[in-house]
């Protein structure tokens, strides 16, 4: 790059080079740069426009930071000359005024300081989340929670009906997929880690009483499956306007106000015009235009009834967390945060401005993806969150914590730098405001009384997992991954892992207990063409090497049977992890994951049934032998 485009870039965020998981070092591009400053909404054309550019931005630089990390009820200060006078306006709408560089004690929140024109995000948050005692909980995919013989796919009320029963084994929680909102109007997008809304909740999983699902399908079928489920939805919807009391509702929906008759309105022009706005007619692609004002008008019923399926989302996703602490759950649900939203769906159609067009999320080359992954999903736009004072990004955590006592923050280390993959040029990352947004994530999991999980794997930025300890947000440890032999495998003790951890075997996009003993997923590769068979046989001869190590560390420890999944089980439990999590698939010896990253339609992501629904699961003598191994390790 040349240097006037450089310090632009690097000056707005745009890592000028960076180190990939196979220790080759990228250097950012010039056209890389030219494509990320774009999607940020600073095109430049050349040297002299990204000289201009970096002068008017230098005009509009304050004396105040843009935003400060302070505690509560403390006094802080500010470089404010003496004789200066402030406002601060706080989160909850009072006003504060003084002058010169002490501040006053505030109470926890997001609140702004006035100077003039310059302004200063106060994030008043904890310095530190307290960590959770020993426990363990399951992970389940919820839409899966539906056996063959029963079909449809899983609801809230299969979840409710499954957290029930695993309090009374004396587990802590139960954790799911995400549920956020998604595209019932196009039955292919049903990845739950590509949602139209993260602010909103998916309707996929409603319970509706007099439901007929459709029998026989060994995998959910979902173009036949999502339109049965509206049928039965909108049976239910018109049942309700004729008999019930709607004061409840209309009650939610002044609650809710604007951004839920925005959303409702998406949702409505979706069944007109497809899942996706950016392919609507234009005049329809901005939420403030006169024709969509006039759209929602004619389309007012509509509006109402997707409104609807929000509250009973709500309603429903809220009584199954209910019943999860009723149980005796310590923490009950346990949800999950997508990484990022699709660039065309709800959210991005309703809050353009937080989001960066023209660019994806992804991930950089490894030794599975020589060119890095393109995950199609709008990144926040790094200035856009802090010019809005990070109101996107406390809202959608927010969200989460109203059914959860736990939350996963997907892809975590995109809070310090995130990777992204502009249209038609190399990735490279994009430098976040890390300190700032661990700080948000305090403030709304404090608020919620919450634990908070930051998926911290992958091409870890040095010092990450240092913030995350320090904020109190739980890192992941794999069992998979937790190895240090290089020439042969040796898997660290699981009495090593940092208490500040979750532990588990593995995740949805990497192998089962049953599946990586036999090389499931190499195979899998090496048949699909996108593994050549050399490579794939060595990665099933080292694999066969680490399940060998892996069993010599459990034959000393457990009477069980090395091959035996309590044997693995017994080593989470022993693990200095406050949390272990156990995976319903592990526990029922199943073979294949739920999903295979780099595929789309060659092998069933997010479609694979559970073998049994919550009654026949809760009974599963299996299912209660893995709950008395974390017993005996005192969780």
């Amino acid at each position: 790059m040349t240097e006037a485009l450089t310090d632009l870039a690097v000056s707005l965020g745009v890592v000028p080079s960076y180190v990939d998981q196979t220790g080759t070092r990228r250097d950012t591009s010039r056209d890389t740069a030219q494509a990320l400053l774009t999607a940020m909404g600073h095109p430049v054309a050349n040297d002299a426009e990204a000289q201009e550019l970096a002068r008017h931005l230098a005009s509009q630089a304050q004396a105040l930071p843009r935003w400060h990390v302070c505690r509560p009820d403390r006094p802080t200060t500010l470089p404010i000359p003496e004789d200066a006078e402030w406002h601060i306006t706080r989160e909850d709408g009072h006003s504060q005024q003084g002058r010169g560089p002490r501040l006053p004690s505030l109470p926890m929140g997001r609140h702004v300081l006035h100077m003039g024109a310059v302004q200063t995000t106060l994030l008043v948050a904890p310095a530190r989340l307290p960590l959770p005692p020993r426990l363990w909980g399951l992970i389940v995919p919820l839409a899966g929670l539906r056996s063959a013989a029963r079909g449809g796919i899983g609801d809230y009320h299969d979840l409710g009906h499954m957290a029930q029963g695993l309090g009374d084994l004396g587990a802590a929680f139960l954790g799911i997929n995400p549920v956020h909102a998604g595209f019932s109007a196009d039955p292919s997008g049903f990845s739950p880690y590509t949602p139209s809304h993260r602010r909103r909740l998916s309707t996929l999983h409603l319970h509706v009483p007099d439901e007929v699902p459709l029998q026989g399908h060994p995998l959910i079928n979902y173009p036949n499956d999502i339109p049965a489920r509206l049928s039965a939805l909108e049976g239910a919807y018109h049942a309700y306007t004729q008999t019930a009391d709607p004061a409840a509702f209309e009650a939610y929906l002044i609650r809710e106000g604007a951004p839920l008759q925005t959303f409702a309105t998406h949702q409505a022009l979706s069944e007109r015009h497809g899942a996706y706005w950016n392919l609507w007619p234009a005049d329809l692609q901005n939420p403030d235009s006169d024709a969509v004002a006039q759209a929602a008008r004619d389309l007012g019923p509509r509006l109402r009834f997707h409104a609807w399926l929000q509250w009973m989302a709500e309603e429903q996703l809220g009584q199954a967390a209910r019943t999860a602490r009723d149980s005796g759950m310590a923490l009950g649900l346990y949800l999950d945060l997508a990484v990022g939203t699709h660039p065309h769906g709800a959210e991005t159609w309703e809050d353009r401005t937080s989001f960066a067009f023209g660019a994806s999320l992804g991930a950089p080359p490894d030794a599975f993806s020589k060119d890095g992954q393109n995950w199609q999903l709008a990144p926040f736009n790094p200035q856009a969150l802090i010019d809005g004072h990070f109101a996107a990004l406390a809202e959608t955590l927010r969200r989460q914590f109203r059914s959860s006592g736990m939350l996963r923050i997907d892809h975590i280390l995109g809070f310090d730098r995130a990777f992204w993959v502009p249209d038609g040029a190399p990735g490279a990352y994009v430098q976040m405001p890390l300190d700032a947004m661990l700080a948000v994530v305090r403030i709304e999991a404090a608020r919620a009384g919450a634990v908070v999980v930051g998926e911290d794997l992958g091409n870890i930025p040095d010092g990450l997992q240092k913030a995350l300890a320090a904020s109190g947000i739980l890192g992941c440890r794999l069992t998979i991954f937790e190895q240090n032999g290089r020439k042969t495998p040796r898997f660290r003790s699981p009495r090593s892992y940092p208490q500040a951890t979750i532990a588990s075997f593995s995740t949805h996009d990497l192998p089962t207990w049953d599946g990586w003993r036999e090389g499931h997923e190499i195979a899998l590769r090496r048949d699909l063409g996108t593994m050549d068979p050399e490579p794939a046989q060595s990665a099933l001869d080292w694999r066969g090497q680490e399940v060998a190590a892996l069993d010599r560390d459990t034959a000393k420890t457990s009477d069980t049977a090395p091959d035996d999944v309590d044997s693995m089980h017994d080593h989470l439990g022993r693990s200095a992890s406050r949390v272990a999590a156990l995976q319903i698939e592990n526990i029922l010896r199943i073979t294949e994951q739920p999903n295979l990253p780099g595929t789309t339609t060659e092998y069933p992501n997010w479609r694979q049934r559970l073998p049994a629904g919550p009654d026949e699961l809760l009974k599963d003598p299996r299912l209660a032998k893995a709950a008395a191994v974390m017993k005996r390790h005192g969780r």
